[in-house]
């Protein structure tokens, strides 16, 4: 599986992605809500009525059953007129909150994607040290043999022979190990996926260092703009502002209208019916309502300078993470050079020794100690290859775009 199809089906069903992507429609429905306070609320009733009745005739002097019946519609209306700016600042409210909603679904999916990355990298990098480690047996399988002929022709030793089978079974164990990281790094990804197996990853076609794009200024100003860490708590704090404004709007007077009209008749027919209408503007003050009022414009206050100072705060701890995923960038690009460097005098060193050891001059301790070395040294350029690619990664999810 390609890169770009694992993040593709990862974000179709990441459980945490769809629990935001459902805040972020209960934002669009408040925000919806907020609008529809300034419609006037109009609603339409109807009924319809049998009672039983008993009267006493004094024509006959008897005791009369009979029954009545009685048939209503009414239509009415109601809008607020005036609530000290309580509606609009709800609106804006709505509004902030549906920007702060985005700005979290946004990181939301950037995690997804930083996730499915790391996953995706760490099942390549394990087949990638398997790899290594299937050339260490190869290795030691080579280094047998050479124990083996000059055992045969009477220069070699039965340490040698010991060592050598030494280093061949520890090179075994450590394919084993590798199978099993393999295995168990293809699994976690495939449940990244939405698969229940093991997903082989296809290995892009370059994890070679390449330029950002942007200068490093340019990335902090970026990440400091854009990044939805950020976004969402700019958000928040505009929406502790507004809830400080509307807290001061219980001190204002309400204004609204209502109106209504009204149908009845004791037989169902338009006929002969009563009909009524009405019209009705009221409003109201509060005067003291036990310092309820004062404790919420003084909580919203309080609110409000929490999510300043966290606002301010995100901004630097953004600038922090962007500083360290781009100082991660950098070591891995030089680990990278370094590590290529490394393998090369390591591959160049065995091959001295190989040469060495044949003609008698080196013994089988110096063949596996290169051996070892040269091991270590290919698993580093493994490393620092995806430590690049997962460091690379990490700044992209930070400031919301690829680079």
């Amino acid at each position: 599986m390609v890169l770009d199809e694992a993040i593709r089906r990862a974000l179709e069903r990441s459980p945490a992605l769809a629990q935001t992507q459902a805040s972020l429609s209960s934002a669009e429905q408040s925000k919806r809500t907020a609008i529809g306070a300034y419609i006037p609320r109009v609603s339409l009733g109807s009924g319809a009525s049998k009672n039983s009745s008993t009267r006493y005739d004094e024509r006959t002097q008897t005791t009369i059953q009979g029954s009545s019946e009685s048939y209503s519609a009414s239509l009415s209306g109601s809008v607020s007129l005036y609530d000290g700016g309580g509606r609009g600042y709800a609106l804006a409210q709505a509004r902030a909150d549906l920007l702060g909603a985005e700005a979290t679904l946004e990181d939301q999916r950037n995690n997804v994607v930083y996730q499915t990355k790391n996953l995706f990298f760490a099942a390549l990098r394990q087949s990638d040290l398997l790899a290594v480690n299937e050339r260490r047996v190869g290795q030691a399988e080579e280094s047998m043999e050479m124990t083996r002929r000059r055992t045969q022709v009477g220069t070699g030793t039965v340490s040698d022979t010991l060592r050598a089978r030494l280093e061949l079974a520890n090179a075994l164990q450590a394919v084993l190990r590798s199978e099993n990281a393999v295995r168990a790094a293809q699994f976690s990804l495939g449940r990244q996926v939405g698969l229940g197996g093991p997903v082989v990853p296809i290995l892009p076609e370059s994890l070679d260092p390449a330029p950002l794009g942007l200068t490093e200024t340019e990335i902090f100003d970026l990440a400091e703009e854009t990044s939805p860490m950020v976004r969402a708590a700019a958000a928040s704090t505009d929406v502790a502002e507004i809830a400080v404004k509307s807290s001061k709007a219980a001190y204002f007077p309400t204004l609204s209208m209502s109106s209504g009209y009204s149908w009845s008749n004791n037989e169902p027919s338009l006929n002969n019916g009563s009909t009524s209408w009405n019209l009705r503007l009221s409003g109201s003050y509060t005067i003291f309502n036990g310092f309820n009022r004062e404790a919420s414009v003084v909580r919203a206050v309080n609110q409000s300078r929490v999510a300043q100072l966290q606002e301010a705060d995100a901004r630097l701890q953004i600038r922090e993470m962007v500083d360290g995923a781009l100082q991660t960038v950098r070591t891995a690009e030089q680990a990278i050079a370094l590590a290529q460097e490394a393998l090369v005098v390591a591959q160049e060193d065995l091959r001295v020794v190989r040469e060495r050891y044949r003609v008698g001059v080196a013994t089988s301790l110096d063949l596996v100690i290169s051996q070892i070395s040269l091991r270590q040294a290919d698993v580093d350029v493994v490393l620092a290859r995806y430590d690049f690619a997962l460091a690379k990664a990490d700044l992209e999810a930070l400031i919301g775009r690829a680079l």
